[in-house]
């Protein structure tokens, strides 16, 4: 359900190279949350870099709402970018696995190509 990987950079270089990645691979970036400044802002101590991308093909967005409304409930596709023990690591969850939950297996095909392009754009966020 959860896609990982790690990378040597910096969160702040990783969330650039994922900017880069996500415009050349046909996606936009809807929002960047920081975590931590939002914890931070609202009283609770939270020492962990945190970045989450909101991540979108409007194409690929469109023919999903099409077919079953419900599923904006779980768009757009998040990025996350995050410290874990010393390392810098992207995770998203698997768009195959989130819209099997809403019972529409005529959209299996459309998640795959969107879970295979984010992956794609972790993969390539991760070595550049």
């Amino acid at each position: 359900m959860l896609i990982k990987c790690a990378t040597q950079k910096t969160v702040s270089d990783t969330a650039t190279a994922l900017q880069a990645a996500v415009q050349a691979n046909h996606f936009g970036v809807m929002q960047v949350h920081n975590l931590k400044e939002t914890m931070n802002k609202k009283g609770v101590e939270f020492a962990h870099e945190c970045l989450i991308f909101e991540v979108c093909q409007p194409q690929q967005a469109k023919k999903v709402l099409n077919e079953n409304m419900s599923v904006s409930t779980a768009l757009p596709c998040r990025i996350s970018v995050y410290e874990e023990d010393g390392k810098t690591m992207l995770a998203t969850l698997k768009p195959s696995t989130l819209l099997a939950m809403f019972n529409t297996p005529q959209l299996a095909e459309v998640a795959q190509e969107v879970e295979d392009t984010i992956v794609k754009i972790m993969n390539e966020t991760a070595s550049a």
